[in-house]
């Protein structure tokens, strides 16, 4: 089976820079912090286990064994409106971390990796009649 070819430019070394750079923001975040904190004890397995994630989906490695959306869906306090606040965070980590090219391919792929987690988490969270809750 050929692999396919990386969607840009971006090392191994370098997802696992921003990763590393991301969730020492996260952790000093008032709100994302205390999210993450619910769930995370051991930070460096979970950051190898996202690093996977990237490099699954940046550069077609298949390292990565987990479940993105129920993980999201099924944590219990993450609600719709907090991706926004996430996709901010990790835009500015990549802009720190990366060449601007690099960057911006990086935050396209977040941002639809994002709608689409966002969708999930709203499908799974509804109000009184059925309504969706949207923050």
């Amino acid at each position: 089976m050929t692999a396919l070819p990386p969607k840009f430019p971006v090392t191994e070394a370098e997802i696992a820079r921003v990763v590393a750079a991301f969730y020492a923001d996260v952790r000093a975040h008032p709100m994302l912090g205390r999210v993450f904190a619910a769930h995370v004890s051991d930070w460096p397995t979970h950051e190898a286990k996202v690093a996977a994630f990237w490099r699954n989906s940046i550069l077609g490695e298949r390292q990565y064994d987990g479940n993105v959306m129920a993980t999201h869906q099924d944590a219990g306090n993450v609600r719709p409106g907090m991706f926004e606040t996430w996709l901010r965070l990790f835009d500015a980590t990549l802009a720190r971390e990366l060449a601007p090219d690099q960057a911006a391919a990086w935050s396209a792929l977040a941002h639809r990796i994002g709608r689409s987690l966002r969708a999930g988490v709203v499908e799974r969270m509804r109000g009184e009649g059925g309504v969706p809750l949207l923050r």
